[in-house]
């Protein structure tokens, strides 16, 4: 990573199960990311005001290919009602 580059959000999963595997599709396809919680994981067994969700970070770089690939691979993700990304989430 350069010193220019940034971690962005890429899903906003409701579990760390369900990040971890979003995390493992994405490395899978050559893709690194990491994970960033606003609770210790494995605490909360379900999300009460946002507090077990995970969000998955890819480099600013490779936030379309991420996207295009969580979107393929989920495509129930794009009439949920928890969509994976909103263009809110990129400011």
């Amino acid at each position: 990573m350069n010193k220019t580059s940034k971690l962005v959000e890429v899903y906003k999963a409701r579990t760390e199960m369900e990040a971890q595997l979003i995390r493992g599709l994405l490395e899978s396809f050559g893709i690194p990311s990491t994970l960033q919680a606003n609770a210790a994981p494995s605490v909360h067994m379900f999300t009460f005001n946002g507090m077990a969700e995970v969000k998955v970070m890819v480099l600013d770089s490779q936030v379309d290919a991420a996207r295009e690939l969580i979107v393929s691979k989920e495509p129930e993700a794009k009439s949920s009602s928890h969509p994976p990304f909103t263009k809110e989430d990129e400011s």
